[in-house]
């Protein structure tokens, strides 16, 4: 019995070495790779094969249905990798969103290359190709989490024959960071096959973590030393022009006012060295950015609107994502935003400039430094506003990281004023975080501490006021703690917010003088084998949120059940059951209702349920929605967005929200409808058209946003946006504009 078990254990360590101990060995190409898909370059045909795809989902032990086969090349510019995918069953189409650049992973077949040149399994680069030739790239942290809005430069080529598609990518030296004579590269390759609904990779990664996830990657060891990719500059200049219509409120004795203004800017890319990059904007212009998708607020707390502006959203990671989403220390939409002390009314400011130095000093440093300048404009009472962040971060225990942060928001060139409300001549914050990612994955999560100071104010007594520099409760700090394995997801998290931490003007807090605390638990369990279902299993999370002095606020419960199908169909239902206790007066409907007065509280509960159809079809939807008890009466609340794809071309889809809240006498009832019908049409790899209209009773407002990007040149575009709001009913013109800006990516 002894020796069986010593020989089971043999063969176990040596299919885990196999599967994992290997490393691919890679070769200079000794002749000119023509990006053409091809792969009929003699260097393809003698290059080892990165092949025995393993599923990552649905079943982690099993091999791929669909064979794929990765070479990797290398000469004295370029790293290229060919890739073949195998199709068995070339009759069922690829599944094809559209053909936007820059498209969603998990709704596309598609390719992918992890790239980690540093070796530290936290930070890297990923390359994307569909069978229909779109192309992807995004930077990642956080050793799985990808950020798509990155752009560079790289090449690709797909295509396409009756039993595969296959693709060549050719990848610059200097899209990418690297050490300085490096011999090894961490990569792994995935393969996402969509219409079999199977994830698979070169090297296994457990179902239980995302394909992405660097710390499973292995390594690619090249024959001879990378080159010095040496300079990398880039510049981007722009022009562009801007006509804007106010067209004032009808029936009113204002005729409104009509501008129209030319616009020249441009961004740089420099790299300090082969892994330090500094970015430049200068008077940036950010009007081809999306709109915002509307919702409808039933929130007693600002609404949180993620950041779409191109210079703050690289490397994010290292400016964007300390604290949680409820608490960010640096949020950079503040940047931007003044209050027209002659008007009252808050309004976009212009930012002149803007630089960014970010990267790695070496294996276990990072760094990054951010200061922007927005405009000063006396007439309107608003000043200028400097806003800094610096960050030094340092690798330790593997995969951690700790990072220290100091945010300083500066007056200058006037006033105070002119800045949000609440907002004194200077705000600075320093924080400390540590960031737990163990090697397995298996334990993650974060530690936190940061501290705000303000100047000194005083009342009409002479009496500090709160927020000030010398008072406690300006800081907060938390704790987030995740455990996953195969079958069971659980975390904790807490947080403390001080009653003096203010930072409205450069950061993100719900409110103010709490402790949050969050249990939650998920299990998943897999059914292998069965031809409808491939996981099902119960959730569950409880928030608890205290004053500081120990009053309960808010409770809720959640608890539900999940199951996920075969065909890629998933839905669940479960039950709620909250506390709220009102510490200020408030209106649920969000209107001019009569508020329910505050020191009240209320014990609720109800259902809720999701539901998101086949995504491999052309006809797809997905319906949430919730029904119960809402403070002092009741509320059902539907959600639901339905999309007809005409691929690889595009498609129309409908979103809407509905909320029926029913409150008794003398509170006020409402009924809000939000409705957003959108079409997006891609004409070719290059142009691209979307047009979204958001018409929304409860702001009382219609949208209209349309956008036309023609990509002419790598990473160079043409844009043409055109926005107009109406006065619901008569549809009646508030204000329009249109813009047109023209950009090209120059390497120096």
């Amino acid at each position: 019995m002894l020796l069986r078990l010593h020989i089971i254990a043999l063969f176990y360590l040596f299919f885990t070495l196999a599967a994992h101990g290997q490393t691919l060995p890679v070769a200079p190409t000794d002749s000119t790779i023509r990006v053409d898909g091809l792969l009929t370059e003699g260097v393809w045909q003698r290059a080892s094969v990165a092949g025995q795809f393993i599923q990552n989902f649905p079943n982690d032990t099993a091999v791929a249905y669909n064979p794929t086969e990765v070479r990797v090349s290398f000469d004295a510019t370029h790293l290229y990798v060919a890739v073949v995918c195998f199709d068995k069953d070339p009759a069922k189409r690829a599944i094809a969103s559209s053909l936007k650049r820059d498209f969603e992973w998990d709704e596309n077949d598609n390719f992918t290359v992890y790239l980690d040149p540093f070796g530290d399994r936290i930070n890297g680069f990923t390359f994307n190709v569909t069978p229909y030739g779109v192309e992807r790239e995004g930077q990642m942290f956080n050793g799985e989490r990808v950020a798509s809005q990155w752009d560079n430069k790289w090449r690709s080529v797909v295509k396409k024959f009756p039993d595969r598609w296959q693709a060549e990518l050719a990848i610059p030296f200097k899209s990418i960071r690297y050490r300085k004579g490096t011999t090894w590269f961490l990569m792994n390759f995935a393969r996402h096959d969509l219409k079999n609904n199977q994830r698979t990779s070169w090297r296994r990664v457990p179902v239980a973590y995302s394909i992405s996830a660097l710390s499973f990657a292995d390594t690619v060891r090249f024959s001879r030393p990378l080159p010095d990719p040496g300079p990398n500059i880039s510049v981007i200049p722009y022009v562009s022009g801007r006509y804007c219509d106010d067209l004032g409120e009808p029936g009113l004795d204002n005729k409104g006012q009509r501008t129209f203004a030319g616009g020249i800017g441009f961004d740089a890319k420099i790299g300090i060295t082969p892994s330090l990059n500094l970015d430049l904007t200068v008077n940036p212009d950010f009007s081809n950015v999306e709109a915002d998708q509307q919702v409808t607020n039933l929130s007693r707390f600002e609404i949180f609107y993620p950041e779409r502006r191109q210079f703050f959203i690289e490397n994010q990671d290292l400016f964007a994502n300390y604290g949680f989403e409820s608490n960010r220390p640096f949020f950079s939409r503040r940047i931007g935003i003044s209050l027209d002390t002659t008007t009252g009314v808050i309004v976009q400011n212009p930012l002149l400039y803007g630089a960014r130095l970010s990267g790695k000093i070496d294996k276990n440093w990072r760094i990054g430094l951010l200061n922007t300048q927005t405009a000063n404009q006396p007439g309107r009472g608003i000043t200028g506003q400097n806003y800094t962040m610096g960050v030094v971060q340092r690798q330790v225990f593997g995969r951690s990281t700790v990072s220290a942060i100091f945010v300083n928001r500066q007056s200058v060139g006037g006033s105070p004023s002119g800045t949000l409300p609440d907002s004194p001549g200077f705000t600075r914050l320093g924080g400390l975080e540590y960031n737990l990612q163990t090697a397995n994955n298996r334990w993650s999560g974060k530690a936190f501490y940061n501290q705000v100071f303000r100047p000194i104010s005083l009342n009409m007594a002479g009496e500090p006021e709160g927020g000030t520099t010398n008072r406690r409760g300006n800081d907060t700090h938390g704790l987030n703690l995740n455990y996953t394995i195969r079958n069971l997801t659980a975390s904790w998290t807490h947080e403390y917010v001080g009653r003096n931490y203010t930072i409205n003007d450069i950061g993100y807090v719900q409110r103010r003088g709490y402790w949050r605390m969050v249990p939650e638990v998920q299990m998943t369990f897999y059914v292998p084998g069965n031809k409808q279902i491939i996981s099902h299993g119960p959730f569950s999370d409880v928030t608890f949120i205290r004053t500081l002095d120990g009053r309960l606020t808010d409770r809720e419960f959640n608890v539900g059940y999940n199951v996920q199908a075969r065909n890629t169909t998933e839905g669940g239902m479960g039950f709620y059951r909250h506390y709220t206790y009102l510490f200020n007066g408030f209106d649920p409907t969000n209107s001019d209702g009569l508020e329910l007065a505050s020191g009240t509280d209320y014990t609720i509960q109800g259902l809720f349920g999701y539901l998101n159809t086949d995504k491999r079809n052309l006809l797809t939807a997905s319906l949430e929605g919730w029904s119960g008890g809402y403070f002092n009466g009741k509320n059902t609340s539907l959600t639901a967005q339905i999309q007809y794809r005409f691929q690889p071309y595009g498609s129309v889809s409908m979103y809407g929200e509905y909320n029926n809240i029913r409150l008794p006498k003398p509170y006020k009832s409402a009924e809000y409808l939000l409705i957003g019908p959108s079409l997006d049409l891609t004409f070719s790899r290059k142009l691209f058209w979307t047009t979204t209209v958001q018409v929304n009773n409860q702001t009382a407002n219609t949208l209209l946003n349309t956008r036309l990007q023609w990509r002419y040149a790598p990473v160079s575009d043409l844009f043409v946006v055109y926005q107009e709001n109406y006065f619901p009913g008569s549809l009646t013109s508030k204000n329009r504009a249109l813009v047109v800006k023209l950009s090209y990516w120059f390497n120096v």
